[in-house]
């Protein structure tokens, strides 16, 4: 909308600020105003906002169009909300043509625009066109972006009039009516990751089955055992016996990785995510945040498995700051000036030597100060995290007779076909409790008065159990984790209550944490 008060000609665009997964609503100002010459950009923006006036000036030269010599002012409202990233770049420049009388302002009305001008005047691909373009179907309104990301704006549909430019000047054409730009077609999501087959781990079987019941359940899992064990193989190999993504969760994904510059071509995912972050890497980097507040690993890793190579290596700080994702499900970052919230339901697999040296159990290859070492090491790992993991397995090294057995012969498919039949029955609980949700909870979320519904255990099962909590001194979150636990265990051999045998399983499955001793 232009207007005119005395000597001074206003525009105004719409464009988002994201925070979190959300895309907040901005109003992009352009002020032409009498006084000497200048251009300056107000409302609370960083410094890649700021650097938007050399970038849109340069982009207007190389159309052949200077800016006009009066006070140019951008006001990017509200002015107390953060404005971050380089994608205002586009409505700054589409409300200055709009003052300099190059376009209508009708032509804009009712479109939110983002994107980053180079300086020859074309349009690149910026970050949570995905996020802008939820947004804009709220409010109904139309998008503006660039080419490169129109395939991630068009997976909306027509519920949304996507206009998807190469440069500004073809911009400007389209909406002087000089050339049409085509409504671009939403690209395919990414091929289906052919996951490493469950039939190329011999023996261990019992980290094996660890691994079917976290699945099944959702469960968190550690594995302990000397190197060379297996421990990575088993992890990588959890992901492909998981069922496989549904509509929102695929969606959901996709906002996140395109809020974090991570979604390739605008393409979404098809395969649940296996983050493996390296043990050196900084908090910011597992948990989310920096200079932009972007998702962390455990962002990246929602809906999916995060594998934590050598546990104990990784600093203590990011350790902890774990704990509270692991239990709410989300994080939240926190700015000087605002907090964002993202998503962080992920699955903990971790895995770490039982000492620093490793062959703890091998009088030929253990260090001098065994057994010693090995508490020290695993003390590392704080009694409140290790107490959030619900199952705990020892993956013994392999001998000489194992490898030479034959190939397994089930595979992940039929692992995973055992899965997807317990997650079903979990489902079709809580759809009889009168919980219908698109995304029930699993067993290892469930909590409170719910988890009390559906575990019931026959008495023999919880005289053990008590008797177990006496002997072993497990904590209340060990007791309700056991409770989940052994409810999955049932939901794979489709037993409507938790008998003796899965409440023993579960005990089986569960360490006391480091330094903490049976009475």
């Amino acid at each position: 909308m232009v207007q005119t008060r005395s000597a001074t000609t206003i525009a105004r665009v719409e464009t988002v600020a994201f925070v979190g997964l959300e895309a907040a609503p901005v109003d992009v100002e352009v002020q032409l105003g009498s006084g000497l010459p200048s251009f300056s950009i107000v409302g609370l923006a960083d410094k890649a906002v700021a650097e938007s006036r050399d970038r849109v000036r340069a982009a207007l030269a190389a159309m052949s169009l200077a800016l006009p010599p009066k006070r140019i002012t951008v006001n990017l409202a509200p002015g107390d909300l953060l404005k971050e990233g380089s994608h205002y770049d586009l409505p700054i420049a589409l409300g200055l043509l709009t003052v300099m009388g190059i376009l209508d302002s009708e032509a804009l009305r009712g479109r939110l625009a983002l994107g980053e001008l180079a300086l020859d005047g074309g349009l690149r691909p910026v970050s949570g066109v995905l996020a802008a373009t939820l947004a804009a179907a709220e409010r109904q309104l139309g998008l503006v972006c660039p080419q490169a990301s129109g395939g991630e704006a068009a997976w909306l549909g027509e519920s949304v009039e996507v206009i998807a430019a190469p440069d500004l000047y073809s911009l400007v054409g389209h909406f002087r009516g000089k050339n049409v730009l085509p409504p671009p077609d939403p690209v395919g999501p990414t091929s289906p990751p052919v996951y490493p087959d469950l039939k190329d781990v011999k023996g261990q079987e019992t980290a094996k089955r660890a691994l079917e019941v976290a699945a099944a359940g959702g469960h968190n899992l550690l594995m302990l055992g000397p190197p060379g064990a297996g421990k990575s193989m088993l992890a990588a190999r959890l992901v492909g016996i998981l069922p496989p993504l549904s509509a929102p969760e695929i969606l959901e994904l996709g906002l996140i990785r395109s809020v974090g510059g991570r979604l390739e071509a605008g393409r979404l995912p098809e395969g649940r995510p296996f983050r493996s972050p390296h043990h050196a890497a900084s908090m910011a980097a597992i948990v989310g945040g920096g200079r932009d507040a972007r998702p962390g690993e455990i962002s990246l890793a929602h809906r999916g498995v995060l594998f934590l190579d050598e546990l104990p290596e990784f600093g203590r700080q990011v350790l902890e700051s774990l704990r509270q994702p692991m239990e709410a499900g989300t994080v939240t970052v926190a700015r000087a000036n605002h907090h964002v919230t993202y998503p962080a339901r992920f699955q903990l697999v971790a895995a770490m030597n039982p000492c620093r040296c490793g062959y703890l159990d091998d009088a030929n290859l253990a260090c001098a100060r065994a057994p010693r070492c090995a508490e020290d090491y695993q003390k590392r790992i704080s009694g409140p995290l290790f107490d959030r993991i619900d199952l705990h397995v020892e993956v013994a090294a392999l001998s000489v007779q194992d490898l030479t057995l034959p190939v397994p012969t089930e595979s992940s498919a039929e692992v995973a076909a055992r899965v997807a039949a317990a997650r079903t029955l979990q489902a079709e609980r809580l759809a009889g409790l009168g919980l219908a949700t698109d995304r029930p909870p699993l067993n290892a979320e469930l909590e409170g008065e719910l988890l009390e519904q559906v575990c019931e255990a026959e008495p023999a099962a919880a005289e053990l159990l008590t008797r177990a909590m006496e002997r072993l001194r497990f904590s209340a979150r060990g007791y309700h984790r056991i409770l989940r636990v052994a409810r999955t265990l049932a939901d794979l051999e489709a037993s409507p209550v938790i008998r003796k045998v899965h409440i023993a399983e579960a005990i089986a499955f569960r360490r006391r944490p480091p330094g903490r001793q049976a009475a």
